[in-house]
């Protein structure tokens, strides 16, 4: 019996571990890094599983920007695995009555925050497969009821935790809510029509200034461009005319002079517009959000 037992030990099967794997933890905020709030949400994290992988996607969204909070979920969101936790704290109604949810998406992914709008973009493309609102008798950080602006780190970065280490399950997060429910913003989305494309401008690539559209290369491809073709693109704020381009449409930046715009698809493949190596959003003093729009058409030779 003993040498069944050893064999069957050698085996992965036997042999691994009780407990269930781990889910990596991601955490977004506007909170910058020059204080130890951040800081302070890792180490609750760390308080609930010491094993945890806890990862920052970025603590850089501009203040209270809602919107952009939820592209950067909607940018990076995909390439991690499934199972993975997100939570997200662009919270400027934070200790109002906006709800504190846990939205799990068709594809297995869950995103922890309050649902003030920063969650339309994944609810729009992933598909909600449930959502819950954190019950805060049971999944709060205890000793912190007496706090009301600093759920990233009481509630938030807790819950999150306890998900991703399988502390709790998705279930023993709260009352469930209908997936209908997710608060959305609208926006401008993606259309053609008589020959020119229309959308929005969902943010910058800040780094160097490339001008984002929502506009994707399926919807682009009908337009029937073909590369160095001469693209023109409008830049609408308010419904204002900001500013017109006419460019060639590159594959790579090198397809310009240097200071010379191009329309391009960025890494999301949806169409951009850039200066090679400048910043064309500086330049023309464009940006970006749900009021900033633009019309896309063939432009003529």
């Amino acid at each position: 019996m003993k040498k069944i037992l050893l064999a069957l030990c050698l085996s992965a099967a036997f042999c691994a571990p009780a407990f269930a794997a781990k889910n990596a933890l991601v955490l977004q905020t506007d909170f910058g890094t020059s204080d130890g709030a951040v800081s302070a949400m890792h180490g609750v994290a760390y308080g609930v599983d010491p094993n945890l992988t806890v990862a920052d996607l970025t603590h850089n969204i501009p203040d209270y920007d809602i919107w952009v909070g939820g592209y950067r979920l909607f940018q990076t969101a995909n390439y991690w695995p499934q199972g993975t936790v997100f939570v997200s704290v662009i919270d400027p109604g934070v200790g109002t009555t906006r709800k504190s949810v846990v939205l799990k998406t068709k594809e297995g992914r869950y995103f922890i925050g309050p649902d003030n709008g920063q969650f339309t973009l994944i609810a729009e493309r992933d598909g909600v497969a449930e959502l819950r609102e954190i019950d805060e008798k049971v999944n709060r950080r205890a000793g912190s009821g007496e706090s009301y602006t600093f759920h990233g780190r009481d509630v938030y970065a807790y819950v999150g935790a306890r998900l991703a280490s399988g502390t709790i399950s998705y279930e023993q997060v709260g009352p469930s809510l209908p997936v209908e429910s997710v608060i959305k913003i609208p926006y401008q989305k993606a259309a053609l029509s008589d020959g020119k494309l229309r959308g929005i401008i969902p943010v910058l690539d800040i780094k160097y200034g490339n001008v984002w559209t929502n506009v994707p290369k399926a919807l682009f491809d009908q337009l029937g461009v073909k590369e160095h073709e001469p693209v023109q693109v409008r830049f609408f704020h308010n419904k204002k005319l900001v500013n017109t381009v006419v460019a060639p449409y590159e594959h790579t930046f090198g397809g310009v002079a240097k200071g010379k715009p191009l329309v391009y698809l960025n890494s999301l493949l949806d169409v951009a517009v850039a200066l090679n190596q400048g910043s064309y959003a500086e330049k023309n003093k464009i940006d970006s959000g749900v009021d900033w729009e633009v019309e896309i058409s063939k432009a003529k030779k």
